[in-house]
């Protein structure tokens, strides 16, 4: 080969080298345009398809632990009041019943809700809602009445008057149960559901609850 020959053979591998870098350098950048860009669009997506949080619904309290409702700060409301006057009412039995079943149903009714009492004020206090600090007037009507009683009649009444109220609430705790979106309420709404179902089966098993008294609570469903 001439020294000529060889001299054009060299210049062009020199420009096959030089176009094949060209070409692997603009495949390179079109990689990381595409990459910034499929990332960016990613990073679009995620942000408009999966919120951080679901919107709560008009009056609803949001905490870490999901919305509380209107019907969940009810329902801790109600189960404060029911344990102002029920526990009281438990203690009652301890002094003013004669029925060994009244008497045990009353420790049961007593034990029950000042355990309740103690779970809702923490629950209360987690979620920032204010519970009262007295019973309705209602309730404190019926504690009125069995601190009046005596004997057969404080059994006949406190049976009556303690089932007729644990039978009315358990419908809402079961509403409350099934629809809460908060933990916290969930777990507390379990723990009355537990309690309550356990008062009505001893008040059940005194023998002197009214089939008035059944009626009255079928009637408020």
């Amino acid at each position: 080969m001439t020294a000529h020959a060889r001299s054009l053979h060299g210049r062009s591998r020199n420009v096959t080298i030089t176009a094949v870098l060209v070409v692997a350098l603009a495949v390179i950048a079109g990689a990381v345009v595409w990459a910034t860009r499929g990332n960016a669009s990613a990073t679009e997506g995620t942000s408009s398809n999966f919120p951080s949080a679901k919107p709560a619904s008009p009056g609803d309290v949001v905490t870490t632990a999901g919305p509380v409702s209107k019907l969940d700060i009810e329902f801790l409301k109600k189960v404060r009041q029911a344990n102002l006057w029920e526990a009281p009412a438990g203690r009652l039995a301890q002094t003013h019943a004669t029925s060994e079943s009244v008497k045990r149903a009353g420790l049961h009714i007593m034990e029950g809700h000042s355990s309740l009492d103690e779970f809702v004020r923490n629950t209360a206090e987690a979620l920032n809602v204010s519970l009262p600090d007295e019973a309705s007037e209602e309730q404190q009507g019926f504690v009125r009445t069995l601190e009046n009683a005596q004997g057969a009649d404080f059994d006949e009444k406190f049976s009556n008057i303690l089932r007729g109220t644990h039978g009315k609430i358990f419908v809402t705790i079961a509403q409350v149960r099934a629809s809460t979106k908060n933990s916290l309420v969930r777990r507390f709404a379990s723990e009355v559901n537990r309690t309550v179902l356990d008062h009505q089966n001893v008040l059940d098993d005194s023998g002197l609850v009214d089939e008035a008294t059944y009626d009255d609570i079928a009637s408020t469903f």
